[in-house]
């Protein structure tokens, strides 16, 4: 019967492959990424009027003695540095 329910409702399929409707991990705040990583924070960037896109910006391991303790201006100063930047874009239902 699940055959025919998917070709009934294709829609089906993509809920249950993605799962798009569930925000994990449940019951985290994840405006504040430095509760469940280290050496990370939050940054917010307009892209146009009425968008914003929260970013998490995480230093490398070999830096983490040096970011404790540090406010969000060191952190965006540490983007300019000549270590390589890697965009991870991810999200779901509940985060995006």
């Amino acid at each position: 019967s699940v055959p025919i329910l998917i070709r009934l409702f294709p829609v089906l399929l993509t809920k249950f492959v993605f799962l798009n409707f569930l925000s994990f991990p449940f019951f985290v705040d994840l405006r504040r990424p430095e509760l469940l990583l280290n050496n990370t924070i939050s940054l917010y960037l307009p892209t146009e009027p009425g968008v914003t896109v929260g970013i998490w910006h995480t230093v490398p391991g070999s830096r983490g003695a040096e970011a404790q303790g540090k406010d969000q201006r060191w952190y965006e100063e540490a983007l300019g540095d000549a270590h390589p930047i890697i965009i991870y874009l991810h999200g779901n239902g509940g985060t995006r």
